[in-house]
């Protein structure tokens, strides 16, 4: 069994056993998070991720079982790692490349962290609009993950091969992801709405399989008179999972543009999925305070989606991964603060308020 194998197994159970705790911890408050218990799960999340970063640090070469020179020069060369090797001195080598590859992984995180933000607006729509109950959020959101890490990982390997063999996909993404940023920033006041009986999840449903019209308990299948069918909260689950899949094609192509190595992609893409439900507990009454994030998104993507298309320009100039985590950082922590100090007027929030009511009378 390759070292690769080996690595991505030892952290598939690892993070498999934390899902398990947290079910387990779901299940004994009866599905209801306090905003005390998003605190703590997060910043545990957060730990783990950071823990992940100082193993990467010491012991991230034996991800590909660099244990050569040669073996080292040969990865940096297929995953276009930003790394200067010593030929004559392994050891010191290593450490840089430990180096980079934590700092790639860093910076991905962060990237998927942030814009996991963004779902969480749209989970809090879908939640509001079906009539969920908050009981059932923990159970939606923990099967929701779930399939979601399924579905990253497949998506993240098969770019990999893609971006390998093609390598002009790469301005591909670079151009979808300014072109998303742009649409945000221009869209960002917009009032984004759920249909509940038009959604394409719910047609889709409602064609090929039998849906209960009530809520039973926490339940995703019920049997009416014989018939097995879907309950809505199943129905709620699935739009869930088609979200997360949307919000993926702008998310991964962007942690490409950090790293070209998919297992780093994979491993930042997991801990910022596993914290999302976590970071929902804690945002879900408090988000609409940053009413400058979408901004910072959309400047977010849009740097990506250059940096994308100008990577070889900015590889001649010297622009290194460090430097991207700087610029992202600076980015998020601009639009929190503008945010902060800056809050929406009592007045503009009453009158949003107002429209929204309207939209919701209307539809």
């Amino acid at each position: 069994m390759s070292s690769e194998i080996l690595f991505l197994t030892g952290f598939l159970i690892f993070i498999l056993i934390i899902l398990a705790i947290d079910l387990n911890m779901g299940k004994k408050s009866g599905g209801v998070v306090s905003m005390k218990k998003a605190g703590l799960m997060s910043f545990f999340v957060v730990a783990l991720s950071m823990g992940f970063y100082v193993v990467l640090l010491t012991y991230g070469h034996h991800l590909h079982g660099i244990d050569s020179i040669e073996k080292l020069q040969s990865v940096i060369t297929k995953h276009q790692h930003p790394v200067h090797i010593i030929p004559s001195d392994l050891e010191h080598s290593i450490k840089l490349y430990n180096q980079n590859l934590g700092l790639e992984y860093l910076t991905g995180y962060i990237v998927e962290y942030a814009l996991s933000v963004d779902n969480i607006f749209v989970m809090i729509l879908v939640f509001s609009a079906f009539g969920v109950a908050e009981r059932n959020y923990h159970r939606v959101l923990f099967w929701g993950i779930l399939g979601a890490i399924v579905m990253r990982f497949i998506f993240i390997f098969v770019g990999a091969a893609l971006i390998a063999k093609f390598g002009w996909i790469m301005y591909v993404f670079g151009a979808f992801l300014v072109i998303t940023g742009v649409r945000m920033f221009l869209n960002r006041n917009e009032n984004e709405e759920i249909d509940t009986k038009n959604h394409p999840v719910v047609r889709f449903a409602n064609k090929y399989f039998k849906v209960h019209h009530e809520f039973v308990g926490q339940k995703f299948w019920v049997t009416v008179d014989g018939i097995k069918k879907m309950t809505p909260l199943f129905l709620v689950l699935l739009i869930i999972e088609a979200t997360d899949l949307i919000f993926a094609v702008d998310s991964i192509p962007a942690i490409f543009s950090v790293t070209k190595d998919p297992y780093i992609v994979f491993f930042s893409n997991i801990f910022a999925i596993i914290g999302l439900r976590s970071m929902f507990f804690l945002l879900a009454g408090i988000i609409d305070k940053f009413r400058f994030l979408k901004i910072g998104l959309a400047a977010l993507l849009t740097f990506i989606g250059l940096k994308m298309i100008l990577h070889h320009q900015l590889a001649d100039i010297g622009f290194e991964t460090s430097h991207s985590l700087i610029i992202i950082v600076s980015i998020l922590a601009i639009s929190i603060i503008t945010s902060l100090l800056f809050p929406q007027k009592k007045k503009e929030r009453k009158l949003k308020y107002d429209q929204d009511n309207d939209d919701h009378i209307r539809h």
